[in-house]
């Protein structure tokens, strides 16, 4: 008499029950992972731009110049996932980091002359913004 091989429906079934569920512990972890590591994007183009202002400052006694919206040091070039901007009042100025593509919409970051970092706004479920500080992959500041 021959013994039947194989697998059992049951069996089957138990094994795809268990992939669909660490499926579902996994995927979202991975994408909270990737949209984390997505945000360095506008906090080191913040920091570059924030460089190249006091740059300007030592050269000039003013942040005010004729780069984008007056500021002295054009902002960083159009990221893959933000937009930048700044506003100059002379002595002081603040730029913006402001997603625009993918998981970035909705999120807002600036910087200021003083090295004042703040997180402006954030997608829901991420907690709401906090002032003084950027949201970034260990999570807050």
């Amino acid at each position: 008499m021959k013994k039947a091989s194989g697998f059992t429906l049951v069996e089957i079934l138990i094994v795809v029950a268990i992939i669909g569920i660490l499926a579902a512990i996994a995927v979202p972890m991975y994408t909270e992972h990737i949209t984390r590591s997505q945000l360095v994007e506008a906090h080191t183009g913040l920091s570059d731009f924030r460089v190249r202002m006091e740059q300007f400052y030592q050269d000039n006694r003013s942040y005010d110049g004729a780069a984008l919206d007056n500021c002295g040091a054009a902002a960083p070039a159009v990221a893959k996932n933000f937009t930048f901007n700044c506003r100059s009042l002379g002595q002081t100025y603040t730029a913006t980091a402001t997603g625009s593509a993918g998981r970035m919409v909705g999120f807002g970051f600036t910087i200021n002359e003083q090295n004042v970092r703040a997180t402006t706004a954030t997608p829901a479920g991420w907690g709401g913004a906090q002032a003084a500080c950027w949201i970034s992959r260990k999570g807050y500041c």
